[in-house]
């Protein structure tokens, strides 16, 4: 095979602009070039390589298996092209490239994207994706490059940094507690309407308190019961603002109410646990400069808002 009739970077990233714009005039206006010229230039590649790319008969531009296989080795070529040029550039350069994140919805909103957003003006080489779940990607999916996570990970594979601390917290509204009385032992939960929250594959509706300063095998696990169940932490805690219930969430997402009284920390002699906040990624972007800066950009961020 001679060289021409490889891949060539430029069309790697070609392609790439393509899928992700998802049509043919998306790509047109992003590369600054006419509709019929991304046509041409995508005609020539596949007559060139001998397969589609793209289905043309959809109204929505989708790709052929071909395209996913491209897409999918394409942006990760282009990832290891730009990380080897940072690495040789590496005292003079700036971190450049696409970066992908993803987080949960409610972290991901109060404290990601505002960090997001003062990255990329430190990096402003560095294209950010930031997708938000209820329920995080499988860790090994090529789909991101950094997800923000809860919890150490116990996939090998990838590679985890703390970033951050983490408590759980059980917490209510004063009005909810001045109706229903405070809960003194973790036992206590079982008679009161609890505010459950199903996400990720954590055991629903069971709550491990312990009194301990680590946890251990005494733990009490209660199985809590209410009326108001979501997949949405940001929803929960609307519901416990509005009095209806106990609800046990992270101290990033409820320290601004219990600042304010909105909410009161219920059964504070008994912890939950720890759930501290992870970046994790691939193990082959460890040399990556894009994912080194994030990661040291968002555990300077939240050291400055740790609760």
């Amino acid at each position: 095979m001679t060289m021409s009739s490889g891949f060539q970077p430029a069309e790697l990233g070609f392609f790439v602009t393509l899928s992700t714009c998802g049509s043919l005039s998306g790509t047109a206006r992003e590369l600054g070039i006419t509709t019929s010229a991304v046509s041409k230039r995508l005609a020539q590649i596949e007559a060139r390589i001998g397969v589609p790319l793209v289905n043309r008969t959809t109204r929505r531009m989708g790709l052929t298996p071909e395209g996913e296989v491209l897409l999918q080795h394409g942006r990760r070529i282009l990832d290891e092209i730009a990380d080897l040029d940072q690495l040789l550039t590496a005292s003079k350069g700036t971190p450049k490239g696409q970066l992908r994140v993803n987080a949960t919805l409610g972290f991901g909103r109060l404290h990601v994207a505002p960090a997001i957003s003062r990255y990329v003006l430190q990096y402003p080489e560095v294209d950010v994706q930031l997708q938000l779940s209820v329920d995080p990607p499988a860790l090994t999916d090529d789909q991101f490059d950094v997800c923000i996570r809860f919890g150490v990970p116990a996939d090998t594979r990838v590679l985890a940094r703390r970033l951050a601390p983490n408590r759980r917290l059980l917490c209510a509204a004063p009005k909810y507690l001045a109706a229903r009385g405070e809960p003194k032992t973790p036992d206590d939960l079982r008679k009161h309407n609890c505010i459950s929250i199903r996400q990720g594959d954590e055991a629903y509706g069971l709550w491990r308190l312990y009194s301990g300063r680590e946890p251990d095998k005494h733990a009490d696990a209660v199985k809590v019961r209410g009326n108001l169940t979501t997949n949405d932490g940001e929803i929960a805690v609307n519901w416990a603002l509005d009095g209806h219930g106990i609800l046990m969430r992270a101290e990033w997402d409820i320290a601004r109410y219990l600042q304010t009284g909105r909410l009161v920390q219920v059964l504070p002699g008994y912890r939950t646990p720890d759930a501290d906040i992870y970046a994790v990624f691939p193990q082959r972007h460890q040399l990556s400069a894009r994912v080194r800066t994030f990661v040291d950009f968002m555990t300077e961020a939240l050291a400055q808002k740790i609760p």
